[in-house]
């Protein structure tokens, strides 16, 4: 038998060469034009699962984009069950002029390889294809330690619109011990860390309708009201001096961070010129009172997205607009209900909404749930483990996220608990032109999980399915997270 890690250094091209095919389907959800794209990305993945030998692989429609489904029963009867999730779909490339090469012919510069969906999120899965042979190569198991399934969404990068229904049609084929996410990062190449949260999301766009038509405004301005005005005091009471959220009833259920996790937090290595270079920023702002690293993970926000009324081509034009309008967003954090903060936004807008105005509020769906992950748990611990022996025992450190995706509803569809095992780093620029991810990030995520199932089944379904961590936390170790 050879060594998890001799494994994957021997067979590293295996996934070079599956990645280089599979990033060049450009299956962009939210772009109805390569809808065919997304299928045959899933027909690609579910092939290659096949290839690995997965005994069951199918492909799941959905009212909308497809999910692979994968299952490799252990040979062990009592072997724990694991789901791990992840999507195949990408972001769209625009604009495509900043990219320095075709978003979909992938290109490799030493460690670096550079293409949409490199590290969000195809090259995060194929690592676990890598590694479930790692895996068994190193055990001498002829099946994994667990019972494996892959969920591999085709529409998280559009929201996710029939993810909750699959979900619920397919909770009997998905019944699990534990959930790994890997859709997530870490916070620097050398710093092994684990996302413990996620946070929520609703956004909404609101539509301020004045006089029925634009009017001219030396006949009529300052006396009838303006759309434009009012929609800019709209967004500007939206948080105080000090970056306070002033929506009432914001605050009412967010979950507080405690001493030791605050002290957690500042373990994490962060550097402010570092993160501003990445951000393109000039300065830090945001919620007076916290650090940058808890304003990202643990604090919720409003966010104006967009804002506009009113004549917007070149030179002059002297109206009182008919109508304007601002897009908003809003993160949650642990234990804050989508459906409560969308009634108070409404009850925001309603009471800040001018006589002679009319208000819309439109939602983009219901929202997204946050989600936070129990510390010191034997799941956790396993996961933490495997991260660290991967990093040569290097100390993990917690880390929690500033995006939202339907981590929270694999959870409170399948009932257990889940875990985050993601290597993406903060400079990989998903989303966004020139997306990239350090192949040796993939390797080491490959280590991670091939050592992971054989942890899993140490621990037992049972043990597994507890969420009541081994005592809590204190601020010097590593093992637990803020």
């Amino acid at each position: 038998m050879t060594t998890v890690r001799e494994f994957i250094d021997i067979h590293r091209h295996d996934l070079l060469r599956d990645l280089d095919e599979w990033l060049r389907i450009p299956g962009i959800s939210a772009q109805p034009a390569h809808h065919a794209d997304v299928l045959r990305s899933a027909e690609w993945f579910a092939a290659a699962a096949t290839r690995t030998g997965f005994p069951t692989v199918e492909i799941w429609p959905t009212a909308g984009m497809p999910t692979v489904f994968a299952e490799w029963p252990s040979d062990d009867p009592d072997a724990p069950t694991v789901v791990v999730y992840g999507h195949h779909d990408v972001q769209p490339v625009d604009p495509i002029e900043l990219w320095t090469s075709d978003p979909f012919d992938p290109t490799i510069d030493g460690d670096l390889l550079r293409a949409r969906g490199a590290s969000d999120d195809k090259g995060q899965l194929l690592f676990h294809l890598l590694a479930v042979r790692a895996h068994l190569a190193a055990t001498g198991l002829t099946s994994p330690a667990v019972n494996l399934k892959l969920l591999i969404e085709g529409e998280e990068e559009s929201g996710s619109p029939n993810f909750e229904q699959l979900l619920a049609d397919r909770h009997e084929r998905l019944a699990c011990d534990v959930v790994v996410i890997t859709d997530t990062g870490m916070l620097a190449a050398d710093t092994p860390s684990t996302v413990t949260g996620m946070r929520g999301l609703v956004a909404a766009t609101v539509y301020f309708h004045g006089p029925d038509l634009d009017l001219h405004s030396g006949v009529f301005g300052g006396a009838v009201p303006n759309p434009a005005t009012a929609i800019a005091a709209l967004v500007a009471a939206l948080h105080d001096d000090d970056g306070r959220v002033q929506i009432p009833g914001f605050y009412d259920d967010v979950l507080s961070l405690t001493a030791s996790e605050r002290e957690l937090f500042a373990k994490v290595p962060f550097a402010e010129s570092e993160f501003l270079s990445v951000a393109k920023s000039r300065a830090l702002d945001g919620e007076a009172g916290y650090s940058t690293l808890e304003r990202l993970g643990a604090r919720p926000t409003a966010e104006v997205n967009g804002i506009g009324g009113g004549y917007q081509g070149d030179g002059g034009k002297t109206i009182v607009p008919s109508d304007a309008f601002a897009k908003l967003s809003f993160r949650l954090v642990a234990s804050q209900v989508p459906e409560r903060i969308r009634l108070a936004v409404e009850e925001f807008v309603a009471t800040r909404t001018p006589v002679g105005i009319q208000a819309r509020v439109e939602w983009d769906g219901d929202g997204v749930a946050p989600c936070l992950v129990p510390l010191g748990t034997p799941a956790y611990d396993a996961l933490a483990a495997s991260i660290s022996e991967a990093f040569d025992g290097r100390e993990v450190l917690p880390t929690r996220e500033g995006g939202s995706g339907p981590e929270a509803a694999i959870q409170q569809a399948l009932g257990v608990p889940l875990v985050f095992l993601g290597v993406g780093l903060p400079d990989d620029q998903i989303h966004a032109p020139n997306e990239k991810v350090n192949l040796s990030m993939l390797y080491k995520g490959a280590e991670i999980a091939a050592g992971l199932w054989s942890r899993f089944a140490q621990v037992g379904a049972a043990a597994l399915r507890d969420l009541t961590p081994a005592e809590s936390p204190a601020a010097g170790d590593g093992s637990a997270a803020g």
